[in-house]
């Protein structure tokens, strides 16, 4: 059966943009099923339900997951592979000999989840997990503008991380809400306004951006013009 895995970061910026709810909707025309872990599942309910600030987040995530929108693996099923990937991507770019943390155990956890059960992509709105995989040529050069210090890369170790993840596709909260926008999930929010479906799109996604998805102002307006373009032609 498919399947997505979620990271934290996109489920959080949903659901602090009142968009959780289109997930279910999503899953539904999808037919697959939507996953996150053990460590994810911390990040999402555990720690904010026991906070004041977040606890109504993580009951909205809660609901979601009594719902059977989302399906969480447990934590021996992708520890192993998980604490591979994480000791070799805090290993591959080395500061004066010492290995840089770029990530974090809920990204990899995700990432370990999506290869154990063979997923379809992996939900991840943060810049540095998808850069590791897409660009670490490029990412070298942020760490090393970070840190005002020249960074080696242990060759080894990135390319043994990347044959490890060499299958996983990721994609962002912005992608998702721009197909949920294409299935006609958020037709509700269609004002009687001039460019309608444009304002609304551009709302979207720049309300996911926001709240910390990686997309740049280029990219959203390449999202709209492609979507509404698309439209018109059917």
């Amino acid at each position: 059966m498919k399947s997505i895995f979620f990271d934290a970061g996109p489920v959080i910026s949903l659901s602090t943009n009142n968009l959780l709810w289109s997930l279910a909707r999503l899953k539904s025309r999808y037919n697959g099923h939507f996953y996150f872990s053990a460590a994810v599942k911390k990040e999402l309910i555990d720690t904010p339900y026991n906070s004041k600030r977040f606890k109504f987040e993580a009951i909205q995530v809660m609901k979601a997951v009594e719902q059977g929108v989302f399906e969480i693996t447990p934590a021996d099923k992708t520890a192993k592979l998980a604490k591979k990937l994480l000791d070799l991507a805090n290993n591959i770019y080395l500061a004066k000999g010492t290995g840089v943390r770029i990530v974090h155990r809920g990204e990899i956890d995700s990432l370990a989840g999506a290869e154990i059960m063979s997923s379809e992509a992996v939900v991840i709105d943060e810049r540095t997990t998808r850069m590791l995989i897409e660009s670490p040529e490029e990412l070298k050069t942020l760490v090393e503008n970070k840190l005002h210090t020249p960074v080696k890369i242990q060759s080894e170790n990135l390319e043994n991380f990347r044959k490890m993840t060499s299958e996983i596709r990721i994609i962002r909260s912005s992608e998702l809400v721009a197909v949920a926008y294409e299935l006609g999930i958020f037709d509700e929010y269609l004002l009687k306004v001039p460019e309608a479906g444009r304002q609304l799109l551009d709302g979207l996604l720049w309300g996911v951006k926001l709240n910390g998805c990686a997309v740049s102002r280029e990219e959203i307006d390449k999202i709209i013009n492609f979507e509404l373009k698309k439209q018109k032609s059917i």
